[in-house]
């Protein structure tokens, strides 16, 4: 539709004319306003909704005349607005602003626009001078604001309207109108009339061209925008106002005091200016006004730490614009803007051509280059104090304005060496403080015990290797503050600044102890790491001299490093009172030497791998973890499959290290604790390499052997050679039977067949020897030789038979000389018998441990093992006598695997010990000991069965009085009835005994040891030949297994005597004789006994 055709001009205009007309008559003739309200309402709206259908079709029908002509009408209504609802007002100046902005344009009548000035205001902030009313709308004020922003935008956009604003008689209409949008702006009900507000104010300073009024309506717009912005209403507006308002205040600021605008201010002498009185624009003004614009500003910069990107994208342009377009103007406030803009930009150039950033400026302006070094160092200078607060979040935005202003100071080039020294002896004091401050509490690295362990299995399998946990600042809180500290370091200068502050760290560290001392070891490992990390990708692209002489210092570095951190390693022993993060750290940097060496770095495990392995046993358990991180770590870099044969490839070499300090009496708790590791980590592929080792132990224990704890350690050095010894596959010789068993079976029953088949082979051996007779007495009958000959060369076989035998005895090949394994093992069980003695329990309970795990493997090399028993036996059966109950039973442990190992070997032994050396009389002793200690439990229950405690219905007690066979039956109810000579004792066997009581019971010391005498009887009687009456002994004393159904020691008692046994148990009636087993003959009844 062309923009100025007539039809379509006369067509709107046809719409127009009855609406028009309508509303006039309606706001004009019509007495009763209320009663035509609600029709002029509705008309009102039906010609904003024409104009808004009109302006969506083809705004340029509506030019100024159909304007004057609409707002006519619209006229009428306001003249009368207080007489007519709210509603019609908003919609009339909905209608007006419209007719402003497609219509007048910037041909608004001068005197209109200045009364709908005065109206809008009024309609918005009340009638000065008159009782306030209630307020209006939000939605009438928000339409007024919108009015109110076109009108001032229609009247700027001419220089004649312009003009017309800062007419003298105008002046005081655009001064309230300007205190009424500052109102909205700080006291608007919602965030969106305050954006219209911070619109208006936006126009009024666009539309105002006159310097001398800006600078009038200056102080009290600037006071405005800084409550807007300034702590703490800004920390309750929205972010879409706040950044409104700093764009407001932008353009306020550089309309005003601008370097163009003030050029001749800023120009004029100080002595020309008191030749200036009278004026607004002077000298003197601008200083009073930059004076309090730097305090405004001071308060609005605060929002550098808001949350939203967008603010501070705001606030940051808000300062590179005034450091630019104000930059003479308003130079005692560069320290401030030049702070902020580096704290809320990166230091980096930006990203479009077309924008202008810090560094750009202060190469245009070398004096802001001086205010961004002297910013530096400010913050360089601040950060050990900020180091202390308690505010982890100030700390952190420290580091980062830190780093931030570094990276200024590289892309600037800017070459400070004081600055230099300042910033070392910074972040050494920073971490001081930091680490300090640090309080003990949840540590990171302090995890469950079993969090880590270290690798047997195939690292690849395993997946990556644990990292380490942070040594200085650990607690959860300071997690964010150290990788913002570690950030700072990773980038913070060039390379080459980073080396010399890796070696002025260094410097320090040999110096200096405490705190400081760990922090610029920490320092200075840190800066090496970054330093190595970054150089390696810069290789990857570039080769130029200079980044390789920077690599070449972080090498250097490197290798100083881990010069002081192998000598931190390896005096660990001797130093007790080193601190322990130093050599915590000293382990992550050999560590991260091995991961940058890789296989190259297997030599250096000579010096290294036994330090780090007695870390191991440390007090500390974040040492423990980090040595446990560390071997995993070095065995991956190394290319070792795991920790196991990172150890075993160089065993010789630490072996040497743990027999050396034996041998030289350098004897610590973590010698042995790392040889237990070792062991224990490698298994049996690591016993054979340790002769030399378990020879070193015993020439200790030769020396020592009063030391109790020692020697403790030492054998429990010892067992652990033989636990691991003993799983071994390489402990027999390939052709030594791999078991041998002792154990006592029952005699088969013969049957038919079996007698059958005896019968049949004693008939065949005597046809056999019918058939031979015959040739026999041939021989005999006619000899071929003489008898003396015959006896002669009979003499003369006989004496051969013998010189072979003679012969055979002197060829015969010795046996193959044992495995280093079971020699080991052997003597270290031989070993045992001289500290069985001991008068510690703990090291006597652990040797006769160690008895129980070896026996079974010694055992099928008969011929070596039963010797070391006979030399063990005298000590070891006296144990079982030791007045230790947990020693008792160890001992009771051993002898029952002593039994099994050794079998009949232990006949007479027992034997000999049952009569002579009184352990009959122990075991029934040990026995009575046990039943008197859950006698009142065992009285009470019999009690409630009603049942007399001195006569049981079996066992010792048995009523001897009554001879009468007792015979338990199984009645149909399940219970077990016992009947004796007619008398009946019931008794429920299906609780399964009699009640303890509340006793301790089989927790109790004695019933302890008798249960663990009670399995050493099963041993003996089924691994070891036994006397007749011996075994009614052991019978009589395993009553109570029996009758507790022991399925063992009834197995093991029926192998060597099955009568005896169900004898035993039926004579006490442990035998339950069911109703239906009595034979049923014709003729015969049995009576029940």
């Amino acid at each position: 539709m062309a923009s100025n055709s007539s039809p379509a001009r006369n067509q709107f205009f046809q719409e127009l004319k009855p609406r028009c007309i309508s509303i006039n008559n309606l706001a004009v003739r019509s007495s009763d306003k209320k009663a035509s309200a609600k029709e002029l309402i509705r008309v009102t709206e039906d010609l904003s909704a024409l104009l808004d259908r009109q302006i969506s079709q083809d705004a340029s029908v509506l030019d100024d005349k159909l304007a004057d002509y609409v707002f006519f009408p619209l006229s009428n209504i306001l003249r009368h607005q207080q007489q007519y609802p709210i509603r019609l007002t908003e919609v009339t100046i909905k209608c007006f602003r419209t007719l402003v902005d497609h219509g007048w344009k910037a041909k608004l009548p001068n005197e209109l626009a200045q009364q709908l000035l005065l109206l809008l205001t009024f309609i918005i902030g009340g009638v000065p001078g008159q009782e306030k009313r209630d307020p209006i709308p939000e939605e009438t004020e928000l339409e007024s604001f919108k009015a109110l922003t076109s009108l001032i935008k229609a009247s700027g956009s001419s220089p004649v309207g312009a003009a017309a604003l800062v007419e003298a008689n105008a002046i005081p209409t655009l001064g309230h109108a300007i205190t009424v949008v500052l109102d909205g702006i700080n006291d608007g009900r919602t965030p969106v009339l305050q954006l219209q507000a911070l619109h208006a104010l936006d126009a009024i300073v666009v539309a105002i061209r006159d310097q001398t009024a800006l600078a009038t309506f200056l102080p009290g717009t600037v006071s405005s925008l800084s409550r807007l912005l300034a702590p703490p209403a800004s920390l309750r507006t929205q972010s879409k106002v706040l950044v409104q308002g700093i764009s407001t205040l932008t353009h306020v600021l550089t309309k005003v005091l601008g370097d163009i605008k003030l050029r001749g201010i800023l120009k004029t002498p100080a002595e020309k200016d008191e030749d200036a009185e009278g004026k607004v624009l002077s000298a003197s003004w601008l200083r009073a006004t930059v004076a309090k614009v730097k305090l405004a500003l001071a308060s609005i910069l605060k929002l550098r730490s808001h949350i939203s990107e967008d603010v501070q994208a705001a606030l940051g342009k808000l300062c590179l614009t005034l450091l630019d377009e104000c930059h003479q103007s308003l130079s005692d406030a560069s320290s401030i803007l030049v702070e902020t803009a580096m704290i809320l930009g990166d230091g980096n150039e930006p990203q479009s051509i077309h924008e202008t950033g810090l560094t750009d400026l202060a190469r245009i302006y070398p004096e802001l280059g001086d205010a961004i070094k002297t910013t530096v160092y400010n913050w360089v200078t601040s950060l050990p104090r900020i180091s202390q607060s308690s505010e982890e979040k100030m700390k952190q935005q420290a580091m980062q304005n830190l780093l931030k202003g570094q990276n200024f100071i590289t892309t600037l080039q800017i070459d400070s060496s004081i600055l230099d020294d300042s910033l070392a002896a910074s972040l050494r004091d920073s971490a001081t403080a930091l680490v300090v401050g640090s309080k003990p509490g949840s540590i990171l690295s302090e995890l469950p015990s079993n969090a880590l362990e270290l690798s047997s299995m195939s690292l690849a399998e395993q997946g990556e290797v644990a990292s380490f946990q942070p040594v200085l600042m650990a607690r959860e809180a300071e997690r964010p503050t150290r990788l913002a500290f570690l950030d700072l370091i990773s980038k913070i200068g060039s390379q080459t600044q980073r080396i010399r502050l890796a070696t002025n760290m260094l410097d320090f560290v040999r110096e200096s102890n405490g705190p400081s001392q760990v922090t610029s070891y920490w320092l200075a490992f840190e800066l090496v790491k970054s330093t190595l990390s970054q150089s390696s990708e810069l290789d990857n692209y570039l080769d130029f001299s200079l980044a390789s002489e920077a690599s070449d210092g972080s090498e250097s570095a490197l290798q100083e490093l881990y010069t002081i951190s192998v000598a931190i390693l390896d005096s660990q022993a001797e130093a007790e009172d080193i601190e322990w993060r130093m050599q915590a750290i000293a382990l992550e940097v050999t560590t991260f030497a091995a991961s940058r060496m890789k296989e190259e770095f297997r030599p250096e495990l000579i010096d290294v791998l036994y330090p780090i392995a007695t870390f191991l046993g440390s007090d500390t358990p974040q040492l423990r973890q980090h040595a446990i991180i560390s071997l995993n770590s070095i065995a991956a870099a190394c290319g070792y499959p795991n920790v196991t044969d990172l150890v075993i490839d160089n065993v010789d070499y630490m072996v040497n290290s743990v027999s050396l300090r034996l041998n030289t009496f350098d004897i610590s708790p973590a010698s042995t604790q790392v040889l237990r590791m070792m062991i224990k980590l490698t298994g049996p592929r690591l016993i054979p390499y340790l002769d030399d080792v378990v020879a070193s132990i015993f020439a200790a224990l030769d020396n020592y052997h009063g030391y109790t704890l020692f020697v403790e350690s030492l054998f429990s050095v010892l067992a652990e050679i033989v636990q691991q010894g003993a799983k071994s596959t390489n402990l027999l010789l390939e052709d030594a039977p791999k078991s041998i068993s002792h154990k006592k079976n029952s005699p088969e029953l013969a049957t038919t067949s079996d007698l059958s088949g005896i019968l049949d082979r004693r008939l065949e051996r005597q046809k056999q020897r019918h058939k031979e007779q015959p040739e026999l007495e041939q021989i005999e009958r006619h000899p071929n030789r003489p008898f003396k000959a015959s006896d002669a060369a009979k003499a003369v076989n006989e004496e051969s038979i013998d010189n072979e035998e003679t012969t055979g005895g002197q060829v015969e090949k010795p046996p193959p000389p044992k495995t280093r394994t079971f020699q080991l093992l052997s003597r270290i069980t031989s070993l045992t018998q001289h500290y069985l003695t001991s008068p510690t329990p703990t090291l006597r309970k652990s040797l006769l441990n160690l008895l129980a795990t070896v026996c079974p493997a010694l055992a099928p090399e008969e011929d070596d093992f039963l010797p070391l028993v006979n030399a063990v036996w005298p000590v070891l059966i006296e144990r079982l006598y030791d007045p230790e109950t947990f020693v008792v039973v160890a001992a009771s442990e051993a002898l029952s695997a002593l039994c099994a190992a050794a079998g009949d070997f232990l006949s007479t032994r027992f034997k000999t010990e049952w009569w002579d050396g009184g352990l009959g009389k122990w075991c029934r002793k040990v026995r009575a000991e046990a039943l008197r200690s859950q006698g009142r439990d065992r009285g009470r229950g019999r009690a409630q069965l009603g049942i007399s405690a001195g006569t049981l219905p079996f066992g010792k007690n048995r009523p001897e009085e009554s001879s009468d066979i007792i015979v338990p039956i199984r009645t149909a109810d399940g219970q077990l009835e016992i009947r004796d000579a007619g008398k009946e004792v019931a008794k429920s066997a299906a609780g399964g005994g009699f009640s303890t009581g509340s006793g301790l019971g089989r927790f109790a010391q004695a019933a302890q040891v008798w249960e663990a005498v009670q399995r050493l009887l099963v041993a003996i009687v089924t691994y070891v030949r036994i006397d007749d009456d011996v075994f009614d002994q052991i019978l009589a004393l395993l009553a109570d297994a029996l009758e507790s159904q022991d399925f063992a020691a009834r197995t093991a008692l029926e192998a060597l005597d099955a009568d005896a046994v169900w004898l035993f148990m039926y004579e006490r009636g442990m035998l339950g004789v069911e109703p239906s087993t009595f034979p049923i003959m014709e003729g015969v009844r049995f009576v029940e006994v």
